[in-house]
């Protein structure tokens, strides 16, 4: 089977564990069959490669996270970087072009499309693998239908011709208002579950009818030229070769703090206390402090970096507006070399701490309006400033001047940490380097 994974969003739901590098889909929560934490997208390719161990999969992202998914899955999977955030019908075509045209894929060859983040038993990918043979029929599109729970708008809706496990499609509605999803309802209507299964010839016609290109580099140069518009209303609503088939196993969205508490193993992970008032409660704390509930009924409380929350579990599916009135700097994010955590923000100065992997390096780079001060916290390695490299040990201070080229190559897992010194500070002051060996 060939998947295409769409992991594009932030996922603002889950603040303030996720931000715009570090989305819902790469945070640890989930626990997996031998106990360990899982992410979902690790969850998700862990129960496709169980149904088919031959699985190629393409995970569709942005640039920010392409360091999460290669630290979570290394180079078990494809990674189509999209340029900018334009609807799911241009990052469908773009890693179509890049399936035909990086990887050689044939025309003919059936490509499922599935979302990032279903929480779903393993049954549900052997059902997946059924659309493969449906498309292979002569059926242009072919679609996952889930057994609706309510009326909910969050959701688009398959209106089969028949009551068959395998039926052609008499309505689809991407995401309409209660009141017709209730009608849809009462029509029989499933959910759609987000997946899609089609040639790549198909993908590749309906990309060529919205814009000419004669290559992957050609439609990456005019991304931006692509209408901003999910799959669902360029493609689904608009195809009469549509059929679906039906899903009545374990379905759930894990896109909120109500509904991904629900499946916690544990009330709490990280450091809390809680007294036997409490009820229903559930707690994540990423902090190096601890947190005391007291008599707490159905809330939810998290705790990281970037904030804290604490809110009723149901009102919890509100939070986005809230989180988008916020103007703050990332404060936690996954790098290709490790990672980095915001400790201090103050006027003229900024302190991180940095986790550097074995082997890895930082850019070599420069700042034109900030000194440095690096403060080797554990590890060894080397750092290189302006050329002159320096062998690094716990203890040890590195002090760079604004405009001195810079880096730090660990030998071993070293922590540093990073104390950033002047009038302007931001994530656009930054030249990077080629490093001759």
């Amino acid at each position: 089977m060939n998947f295409i994974l769409l992991s594009g969003g932030s996922g603002k739901r889950l603040w303030p564990l996720s931000n715009d590098v570090r989305a819902r889909q790469f945070i640890k929560i989930l626990q997996s069959e031998d106990g360990k934490y899982e992410s979902m997208i690790q969850r998700v390719c862990r129960q496709i490669w169980k149904v088919d161990d031959n699985a190629s999969i393409t995970v569709s992202t942005s640039k920010a996270q392409v360091a999460a998914v290669h630290n979570q899955l290394e180079d078990k999977v494809n990674v189509c970087i999209e340029p900018s955030r334009r609807g799911t019908f241009s990052v469908i075509a773009l890693t179509a072009a890049y399936l035909q045209y990086k990887k050689q894929l044939s025309m003919d060859d059936v490509v499922i499309i599935c979302p990032i983040d279903p929480y779903v038993e393993d049954d549900y990918f052997t059902e997946v693998k059924k659309l493969e043979q449906i498309i292979k029929t002569g059926n242009n599109i072919a679609l996952m239908g889930i057994k609706p729970v309510n009326a909910s708008e969050n959701y688009g809706y398959i209106i089969p011709k028949t009551s068959d496990i395998v039926s052609e499609v008499h309505i689809f509605k991407e995401k309409p208002d209660v009141e017709s999803a209730k009608e849809y309802l009462n029509s029989g209507a499933l959910w759609n579950g987000g997946i899609f299964a089609c040639r790549l010839g198909y993908l590749l016609e309906k990309a060529h009818e919205q814009i000419d290109f004669t290559d992957f580099e050609d439609l990456y140069d005019q991304y931006d030229k692509l209408k901003s518009v999910s799959f669902d209303r360029a493609v689904v609503e608009k195809e009469k070769n549509l059929v679906v088939l039906r899903y009545d196993g374990l379905w759930k969205d894990l896109s909120t703090w109500d509904a991904l508490s629900a499946e916690m193993t544990e009330p709490v992970m990280g450091q809390a206390l809680y007294n036997s008032a409490c009820e229903n409660l559930s707690v994540v704390n990423e902090l190096n402090v601890p947190i005391l509930c007291m008599g707490l009924k159905n809330v939810v409380v998290s705790a990281s970096a970037e904030g804290i929350l604490v809110s009723d579990k149901q009102q919890s599916q509100d939070i986005e507006p809230f989180v988008d009135s916020m103007n703050q700097q990332v404060m936690f994010a996954e790098k290709s070399w490790g990672d980095f955590r915001v400790l201090d923000v103050e006027d003229g100065s900024l302190t991180v701490k940095i986790s550097l992997n074995p082997g890895y390096r930082m850019n070599y780079h420069s700042h034109d309006h900030r000194d440095e001060v690096w403060t080797i916290i554990s590890g060894t390695g080397r750092t290189i400033v302006d050329g002159m490299e320096e062998q690094v040990k716990p203890g040890d201070v590195i002090t760079m001047e604004a405009g001195c080229k810079h880096t730090v190559i660990a030998e071993t897992a070293m922590q540093i940490i990073e104390v950033q010194l002047g009038k302007e500070i931001n994530v656009h002051d930054k030249h990077k380097y080629e490093l001759e060996d």
